[in-house]
């Protein structure tokens, strides 16, 4: 008997990614309507397993929000560890928007039920710090433009986010994407910008958190 129990921690591990793998799509495509049975289902395991290992939906999509954080966060470190810092800026806001257009519906999903105000802090306390880091980093370097604020990056990310919305090309937001990032770079006689976005509604962890904002707008209609 003892020598079974890896195996079935092992299999216990499989059933716990199957479940979050179609929690994904599920959410995704579904909404804050989709249910637990509908996750079971999908994942061709009984609802049973599902309550076994998530006690209730809240539960479920904190652990996707996890995955999520987690995902944004090691794009930043990755980011933070580039000698080139605008390198690494770049290639940070590519990761995240792909995320962003893969799973838009999921995250509204995860910010936009009872915890979201939770987990908006969540992503804030983690990922702000470095985000903060890696924007000053590439100012001192002399490669990103000295009046963006690290709260103007989730602006581009909603506004990213706004292409794949409205226009239904998933990929379309690359071209604004370079566009965007071109007007970020640092040069002579640039021109100032206007006031920037309130720090107090967008911080800096907000890279994925802004859609957040989206959510808000399509419930209320504003």
């Amino acid at each position: 008997m003892p020598a079974e129990q890896p195996r079935l921690r092992k299999d216990a591990e499989l059933n716990r990614r199957r479940i979050l793998a179609a929690a994904r799509e599920v959410f995704r495509d579904r909404g804050v309507a989709a249910t637990l049975n509908d996750v079971a289902h999908h994942a061709g395991v009984g609802v049973g397993t599902v309550y076994r290992r998530f006690p209730d939906k809240e539960a479920l999509i904190d652990a996707l929000f996890e995955s999520m954080v987690k995902t944004v966060e090691a794009a930043t470190a990755e980011a933070l560890r580039a000698p080139d810092a605008w390198t690494g800026l770049a290639a940070c806001l590519e990761e995240v928007c792909e995320v962003q257009a893969m799973d838009r519906g999921l995250r509204e999903v995860m910010l936009g039920t009872g915890r979201g105000p939770q987990r908006h802090a969540q992503m804030q306390h983690r990922v702000a710090p470095l985000l903060d880091q890696l924007v000053a980093r590439a100012k001192d370097q002399g490669r990103l433009r000295r009046d963006l604020l690290p709260a103007d990056l989730a602006i581009i990310q909603m506004m990213l986010g706004a292409v794949t919305e409205h226009l239904g090309e998933p990929d379309l937001w690359r071209r604004y994407l370079a566009l965007l990032l071109d007007g970020m770079r640092a040069r002579e006689e640039l021109a100032p910008l206007p006031i920037g976005p309130s720090a107090q509604r967008f911080g800096a962890g907000d890279l994925v958190a802004a859609s957040e904002h989206d959510a808000d707008r399509r419930r209320t209609g504003r």
